[in-house]
């Protein structure tokens, strides 16, 4: 492992907020009784349902196909019965269709497809199987994953950059997944490079997270890990690049015109998962914190699970809450309600108390209306 030292020009040092969760290892949540799996989960359009009300699916059945262009299919994390295919509310605030699913409890999967040595695969294979899983980007953005790995064909890739900085406050979910399945985060991040072509492999982590750093050490074999200074937006995209690579994306361009691809841990570890296992995105890992919160986790979530029972499973609030926020402070969306259903790149939901939720007048107002001119 080699220490960065010199980073971007710039950037805050918000407290970390982080010492309640950092030491929580992940727990399975048990899928509800009924799920709700948004058709919507990337940066892209609405997959389209394959199933109605009666219908019965297995656990990983494809319940709604790509659309044509920027798409990911959608799988049941679940096995039961279709109750609708309704207009539910999403964590953007929009209301979007999804399916909703009554959970038999049987846990019956779809056939499974894994393969024993994956790093075998060629290019092709991979990439379908990462497509056909519907991975999108864990690290907040969602783009589809088999997108963002086929560039241009005449661009050329020197190095994937998997990202593990987690820079935003409260959010550890990132940090859990690298201490405790660090070997499939390396497989993942293998089998991404050899799906882009690229000729370098570093993961990027802030060295606020000793134990993950060494838990990555330790399964890296030959990829880099590169411990990046403590700061907000270390993990920003651009910001990574420039720091591991000394070069900058042009403006208004993607990554892959620097030779560079980025993409977060929890995609490396969803990647691993699908062409070594043959399972598809039906899961995710969520940091559930915030003052009133009774007992911050991080859990390993099934797709369509409500924020409502996300707080449940964490012991609920022991007071008032001024506001929710999915994703974190810096970066995510307030929450108008707590129906609206985990989607596949979903890291962290936060309760802040009322007083936390009241912004304070940060100088003496006048009302000369400057500041929007």
């Amino acid at each position: 492992m080699r220490q960065v030292v010199k980073s971007f020009f710039g950037g805050i040092y918000p407290a970390a907020k982080k010492k309640s969760t950092a030491e929580s290892p992940i727990e399975v949540l048990p899928a509800p009784e009924t799920v709700a799996i948004s058709l919507w989960h990337c940066a892209g359009a609405e997959a389209k349902a394959v199933v109605a009300k009666g219908d019965r699916v297995l656990k990983g059945q494809v319940i709604g196909e790509a659309a044509p262009g920027i798409s990911a299919p959608v799988h049941s994390s679940v096995s039961g019965e279709v109750k609708a295919v309704e207009l539910r509310p999403h964590v953007s605030g929009r209301s979007v269709t999804a399916v909703v699913i009554e959970n038999d409890g049987l846990d019956n999967w779809v056939e499974k497809t894994p393969h024993p040595d994956p790093i075998q695969l060629d290019r092709a294979e991979i990439l379908a199987k990462i497509k056909a899983a519907g991975i999108v980007g864990m690290g907040g953005g969602g783009f589809p994953a088999a997108v963002k790995l086929s560039p241009p064909a005449d661009a050329v890739i020197d190095f994937l950059i998997i990202n593990g900085c987690e820079c935003e406050p409260y959010l550890t979910a990132d940090h859990r997944m690298m201490v405790e399945y660090p070997e499939d985060i390396v497989l993942g991040a293998q089998l991404m490079a050899k799906a882009c072509g690229a000729k370098r492999v570093i993961i990027a982590v802030e060295d606020d997270k000793p134990e993950a750093i060494q838990a990555l050490r330790q399964a890296a074999g030959s990829l880099e890990v590169v411990a990046l200074p403590t700061r907000y937006p270390q993990g920003g995209e651009k910001q990574l690049i420039q720091t591991l690579t000394g070069r900058e994306v042009p403006s208004g361009g993607l990554p892959y015109q620097a030779g560079s691809l980025v993409h977060n841990v929890g995609t490396a570890w969803a990647t691993a998962k699908a062409v070594r296992d043959g399972e598809p995105s039906i899961a995710t890992v969520v940091t559930v914190t915030g003052e009133p919160v009774a007992e911050p986790k991080n859990f390993m979530v099934p797709i369509g699970t409500t924020l409502a029972q996300l707080f449940e499973a964490a012991g609920g609030f022991v007071n008032g809450v001024g506001k929710v926020i999915v994703g974190g402070p810096l970066m995510g969306a307030a929450q108008f309600e707590l129906d609206a259903s985990v989607c596949k790149n979903l890291t962290g939901v936060i309760a802040f108390s009322e007083k936390e939720a009241r912004l304070p007048s940060i100088l003496p107002c006048i009302k000369c209306s400057r500041c929007v001119d």
